[in-house]
């Protein structure tokens, strides 16, 4: 067996380092066409309070449907969308599925398709969480998302 070479092994591990970060994963690099991107959850008011999650998932290929997802602080994730998309004020319910349209991006938002977490442990301001997500076709893909608090001292939400 051969031996990496010290820069070799550096790239390797900043390569792999970069993929983490990213939201890649090995289970879900080039073998999906879906690419989950740009995650974050709002830090609860407590362990165990309910809680929301946003995310944009790019569909490079046929239309498929996020089913459903789970996080690595645990508790339940519920899939939310409007009740109605032209009402106004927008009423929430919870969703079977979310859909994701071929060839476009999705953005989970306030005002429209999101995440909603309950009994989850602790999430603290500024550290990740990671998002497995549930796909009718693609599969499960991984991503981390930031859990950030708007009044804290990570800069909010964006």
């Amino acid at each position: 067996m051969r031996r990496l070479s010290p820069v070799t092994a550096t790239v390797a591990a900043g390569a792999l380092a970069l993929a983490a970060v990213t939201g890649c994963s090995a289970a879900s690099a080039g073998s999906s066409s879906i690419a989950p991107t740009g995650a974050y959850v709002q830090q609860p008011t407590a362990t165990g309070k309910a809680t929301v999650g946003y995310l944009d998932i790019r569909n490079n290929g046929a239309a498929d449907k996020l089913l459903s997802v789970t996080t690595s602080a645990g508790g339940t994730v519920a899939l939310r969308g409007p009740v109605r998309p032209d009402a106004s004020p927008v009423l929430m319910h919870t969703v079977r599925d979310i859909p994701i349209p071929a060839n476009s991006m999705t953005q989970l938002v306030p005002n429209s398709y999101h995440l909603l977490i309950t009994g989850a442990g602790p999430m603290r301001d500024g550290k990740d969480i990671t998002l497995r997500l549930r796909f009718a076709h693609a599969g499960t893909v991984t991503v981390l998302a930031l859990v950030t608090n708007p009044g804290g001292t990570s800069g909010g939400y964006f």
